[in-house]
């Protein structure tokens, strides 16, 4: 047999799996996804799930919300047996849910009740989580909240960046879907309730999120500096005497011993290759950074055309703001 599938999803995120869904015995019959937006210089954002219908000549809703009576209407015309939902930006109602035979499921990257919200990529490296990975739940009206149908774990990389773990769970997704919903179609699912007692938050992240704080240890800065890729990018302003202050995007560190002082942002090494700032406990040192305005370039390149002192030093904000 096979399920009549809606995927809803609209990042890069849930593209391995719609994918995926064209290569199993299950019928795509169409996708749900977010509005098309337009940038800077009006210039349209490709949408590669969008894109992926149009290839396989599948109908393509991008309503404002998926919750109206007008794409409630939409929704069971098309006969769905199951709604499968992976970054698709929008809560799904109690009315909605109750439509398609099967519910809904929803990937979510995170192993659950651990990092609920919209930032769980992120919020595994800040919080320094050994592991994570995916999590595939039945949707009830609650926050990440269903009854767990299939997880998929991997270790975090020492050095990986929330964009780069994203990817990878993105395609772990795949033969978990695929799985789980052949399960759901042959009635041999298996669900298991979440520990509440372990529930964790990891809400949307904003821009000012990248701001450096220097006071934290150096372990935490340089996950920091992780988890704000590729978006929003941590953040310092060299700040040096008689120099307007200087924004940096910090692109890489690591922890490193550094001379002993008091002050959390003192630049304590600024020579040949190296630079090291002092934290709240240990040394970080610089690898790659930056400049506002500027492309990405080594500690050694940034400090021949922006030289230091002593009296140098990283905050979190322009000196007198």
């Amino acid at each position: 047999m096979s399920l009549r599938l809606v995927m809803m999803g609209t990042g890069e995120f849930a593209l391995p799996t719609f994918r995926g869904l064209y290569e199993s015995q299950h019928e795509v019959v169409a996708l749900y996804t977010q509005p098309d937006r337009t940038g800077r210089g009006h210039h349209h954002h490709v949408n590669p799930m969008k894109l992926t219908a149009e290839e396989h000549g599948t109908p393509v809703f991008q309503p404002q919300s998926v919750n109206t009576e007008t794409a409630l209407a939409d929704l069971r015309k098309l006969e769905a047996d199951l709604y499968v939902v992976a970054a698709y930006g929008q809560i799904l109602s109690a009315e909605l849910l109750e439509i398609p035979r099967f519910g809904a499921v929803n990937l979510h990257a995170s192993l659950l009740p651990r990092h609920r919200g919209a930032a769980p990529v992120q919020y595994s490296i800040l919080t320094g989580d050994a592991e994570t990975g995916v999590t595939i739940f039945q949707i009830d009206p609650r926050l990440d909240a269903g009854p767990v149908l299939g997880v998929v774990s991997t270790p975090i990389g020492s050095e990986e960046t929330a964009g780069e773990l994203e990817s990878r769970l993105a395609e772990l997704t795949v033969p978990l879907a695929r799985s789980v919903i052949d399960q759901i179609d042959s009635g041999t699912v298996e669900k298991s309730l979440q520990d509440a007692s372990q529930v964790t938050r990891a809400p949307r992240f904003k821009k000012n999120f990248g701001a450096m704080d220097w006071t934290r240890s150096a372990v935490e800065i340089e996950r920091h500096i992780r988890a704000m890729q590729p978006w929003p990018k941590a953040f310092t302003f060299l700040c040096r005497p008689e120099h307007p202050a200087i924004r940096l995007i910090v692109i890489s560190a690591r922890p490193c011993e550094s001379p002993d002082v008091e002050t959390p942002g003192q630049i304590t090494v600024a020579e040949g290759e190296r630079l090291i700032v002092n934290t709240g406990q240990g040394g970080l040192e610089l690898l790659t950074l930056r400049p506002e305005g500027k492309g990405d370039m080594a500690a050694a390149e940034f400090l021949h055309g922006h030289p230091v002192d002593a009296e140098s030093q990283l905050t979190s904000a322009p000196a007198g703001d």
